[in-house]
């Protein structure tokens, strides 16, 4: 397990699914976690499950699609903590729909959530990380922004933002001893996955190798190694766990 003692760590969308997963094992690791998300009643469950367990949390209504929301967040944030030195940009929202019907506003929430967000809470959190020559970000995609998917052209293109955006920041923040990687999750059992039917879940099925779904530990586990002194020389990097559903460099 990664040793994360004494660092602090900030996830969003951290109510549920893999932000919540991930916020649990940074904390199993040592860190003291801040759960950022907009359901703050969920926020409050999962940071009582965190202390159950013997470690230290906060919780922080946050809306990554509100500029406004966000500044006041991170300031709030690093009054009380005085920094943020993991911070894992999860929160993201899907409005599907083929590209010839998509209505404008459900491009812009999408970009606006998924891509935006992650940029503006990075900019307000990487002050502190460049003055204390520490830092981790990491930004979660997903397998459609390497590979693309019919019906989620807004989705799959913040998803790919991500990994530019990601790759951008790794190289302006390297020589400050802070990494910046992405990891891509394939089909992964959460919330967002659970409204598919049968037929298309046989199909997703059918796509991936290990022949089967995987779970948000999985993708927490991956995130705790990035935040780690182990993936110290890491930079610039996407992780696919995806069970062989995309192969590729």
């Amino acid at each position: 397990m990664a040793n994360l003692q004494g660092r602090i760590a900030l996830v969003t969308g951290a109510s549920q699914g893999i932000g919540r997963a991930c916020a649990l094992e940074l904390a199993r690791a040592g860190a003291t976690v801040v759960l950022a998300a907009r359901n703050e009643a969920k926020l409050a469950e999962a940071v009582a499950e965190i202390e159950a367990a013997g470690g230290q949390a906060a919780a922080f209504a946050l809306d990554v699609s509100n500029e406004e929301s966000i500044k006041a967040g991170a300031k709030a944030v690093l009054e009380r903590f005085g920094k943020v030195e993991i911070l894992v940009n999860n929160a993201g929202i899907t409005r599907d729909g083929l590209m010839m019907s998509m209505k404008r506003a459900d491009w812009d929430d999408v970009l606006g959530t998924n891509l935006t967000g992650a940029f503006l809470l990075t900019q307000a959190l990487l002050r502190p990380m460049l003055k204390n020559r520490w830092g981790r970000i990491i930004n979660i995609s997903s397998v459609v922004g390497r590979t693309g998917q019919a019906g989620q052209v807004n989705y799959a293109a913040s998803k790919a933002g991500l990994i530019g955006l990601t790759r951008s920041i790794a190289r302006e923040v390297a020589s400050r001893g802070i990494t910046v990687n992405a990891v891509a999750p394939g089909y992964i059992e959460t919330p967002m996955t659970a409204v598919l039917d049968e037929k298309q879940r046989t199909a997703m099925m059918a796509q991936i190798p290990l022949g089967r779904a995987g779970t948000d530990a999985e993708i927490a586990q991956s995130v705790a190694f990035l935040a780690s002194d182990a993936a110290g020389y890491i930079t610039g990097h996407v992780l696919d766990v995806n069970g062989g559903m995309f192969m590729g460099g």
